[in-house]
């Protein structure tokens, strides 16, 4: 959801805040992590999701042309600059040029990208930060390019296996309401005349019909109705997290979605130790990538390696490994490279992870194709049996 929030800087100067956050509790703790004094949070008006796509700033795209400019010798302040004056889009840059303005009086680039959360997230404030101590700025974004790269690659994995069922179920609701909202109705003037004769299965279709183009418009706006409620709840935190919890119970489903958390968990932990950054205040930052049933485990954890338990140990007691994670989370200890080890690691169940929702697809395609067609066909059918019926009785 989008909020927008009144700042209080601690320079004294108000200002105005638009970001994405769950619920207005965490928009207003991300706008206090930047130092600023919250005055009021409300929820944004819904836009399109057209208008909503456009308006997000492209960090990845910017990471890979500020890495571009670096490399070629340019200075930071030059790079952002330049990116700046050969920007069209109006809100992208306004942001470069707020950037700008920061880098200007003096204050690093972290701290400019901080001060704009709604566009830069935490992870990769941070990794910016931890670079400036190590003057490692270009390979810090290679990192993060990689990093995101390796992330939109799975998301599109996923997204492509799921276009085949989804196409099916809304092909399939469309001929069916068709059938019940266009043929049906035609269909119940001819065998209006037959009464009690019909199948008892047929008369109550046709009498679907018949109500149907009696109240059509009052069905249709009962559907509607109905279909905004449903889109609002789903959007209720209360009853998602219900949802989520309910997904998490299922047998199968339950173990990949937990397995997939945490492999996106271990890839950002990766990226920011390599990044510099020590194991606690990563863990801290990565907490939101992880559902809700797994945040409190995180924390014991992190409580954990703060009494000095090793991360092999103090993940696996706490339900965050899998027995692939743990055994490579003891050879990084070892080798002392946890975080290309971690990065191993979700790459692992990246792969695990996508070869399951295939195989997954390619079952429920044909179960859902033959659940439709058993529904049109049960339709068609019990269309035609009073004909089949007349036809027998006249023999």
């Amino acid at each position: 959801m989008h909020f927008r929030v009144k700042t209080l800087a601690p320079t004294g100067q108000v200002g105005n805040l638009t970001l994405d956050a769950r619920d207005a509790a965490e928009a207003e703790q991300l706008v206090r992590k930047q130092g600023h004094a919250v005055l009021s949070v409300v929820q944004a008006g819904l836009a399109l999701p057209i208008a909503r796509q456009a308006a997000r700033f492209p960090l990845l795209l910017f990471a890979q042309e500020l890495l571009a400019l670096l490399e070629s010798g340019i200075a930071v302040v030059e790079a952002i600059e330049t990116l700046a004056e050969k920007e069209a889009r109006p809100t992208v840059r306004h942001v470069l040029d707020s950037m700008l303005e920061r880098l200007r009086e003096g204050r690093p680039l972290s701290d400019a990208m901080a001060d704009l959360p709604a566009h830069f997230p935490e992870l990769f404030v941070a990794t910016i930060r931890a670079s400036e101590k190590t003057s490692d700025l270009a390979e810090s974004l290679r990192r993060f390019i990689a990093y995101q790269t390796q992330i939109d690659a799975l998301r599109a994995k996923i997204v492509s296996a799921a276009i085949y069922p989804v196409l099916l179920i809304g092909v399939g609701g469309l001929v069916i309401l068709f059938l019940l909202g266009y043929v049906v109705p035609r269909f119940s003037h001819v065998y209006e005349d037959l009464g009690g004769e019909l199948p008892w299965l047929s008369r109550l279709l046709l009498e679907w019909g018949q109500l149907i183009e009696r109240d059509g418009l009052l069905a249709l706006g009962v559907l509607v109705l109905v279909a905004v409620a449903l889109r609002r709840l789903l959007r209720t935190p209360v009853i998602r997290a219900r949802l989520g919890e309910a997904l998490w119970r299922l047998p199968q489903l339950g173990e990949r979605l937990r397995v997939f958390h945490l492999a996106r968990c271990y890839r950002t932990l990766g990226m920011l130790l390599r990044g510099g950054i020590p194991i606690v205040p990563a863990l801290e930052m990565v907490e939101g990538l992880l559902a809700a049933g797994l945040r409190p485990h995180l924390a014991l954890a992190a409580a954990a390696l703060r009494e000095g338990m090793p991360i092999s140990q103090a993940l696996g007691r706490h339900g965050l490994t899998t027995p692939v994670a743990q055994r490579l989370l003891r050879v990084g200890e070892q080798a002392g490279n946890m975080g290309e080890m971690m990065e191993r690691i979700a790459a692992f169940h990246d792969e695990e992870t996508a070869r399951w929702t295939e195989m997954t697809v390619r079952l429920v395609g044909p179960l859902l194709m033959l659940v439709i067609g058993l529904l049109i066909g049960m339709v068609v059918v019990l269309l035609y049996l009073p004909i089949f019926q007349l036809a027998e009785n006249i023999q």
